[in-house]
């Protein structure tokens, strides 16, 4: 007897656990997880090396899908790839702007996805360079990517606030 009540008591004073409508939440995630794939692709922050000081400016813009050629202290990368030395350029060495004309080359023909074929189709080409390389490099890294085709030459810079640059 004593049993029984103290099971009676037992059930009045439990909470019942009603089933979750999983097939809701499931939806919710599922178009998440969709929402975040298709937009992390997009891309619209060029990031610097940590070691390149870019010069700064007033930017309206933002930058769209170009070739990307680092100019750093001592080294030349086109879409990442190391091509030539700043050193062999300020030399005027022989056949130092070879292996540039020949990445850009290459870029125009390689495409294996959307970004690539964005990259290939274009004639612009974006220049990240270091504040201490000479003129004269960027200069010539400029002219050979217009030789090869790529008439829309830009510079890379980090963006100011409007208001400290009004200031």
């Amino acid at each position: 007897m004593r049993n029984n009540r103290r099971m009676a008591r037992m059930s009045r004073n439990r909470v019942k656990i009603t089933k979750m409508p999983l097939t809701s939440l499931m939806d919710v995630f599922t178009i998440l997880v969709f929402f975040l794939l298709v937009n992390s692709g997009s891309v619209e922050i060029m990031e610097a090396p940590k070691d390149m000081a870019l010069p700064v400016s007033k930017v309206e813009t933002k930058p769209r899908e170009t070739v990307v050629v680092f100019v750093g202290r001592d080294e030349i990368l086109v879409q990442g790839k190391l091509v030539a030395l700043v050193d062999d350029i300020l030399d005027e060495k022989e056949g130092a702007l070879d292996p540039i004309t020949a990445r850009l080359a290459e870029l125009k023909t390689s495409v294996i996805g959307d970004s690539t074929a964005i990259v290939a189709d274009s004639d612009e080409v974006t220049i990240l360079a270091d504040k201490s390389v000479p003129f004269s490099v960027i200069k010539t890294v400029m002219s050979t990517c217009t030789d090869e085709g790529y008439e829309k030459v830009s510079l890379a810079v980090i963006q100011q606030n409007s208001q400290a640059a009004a200031g």
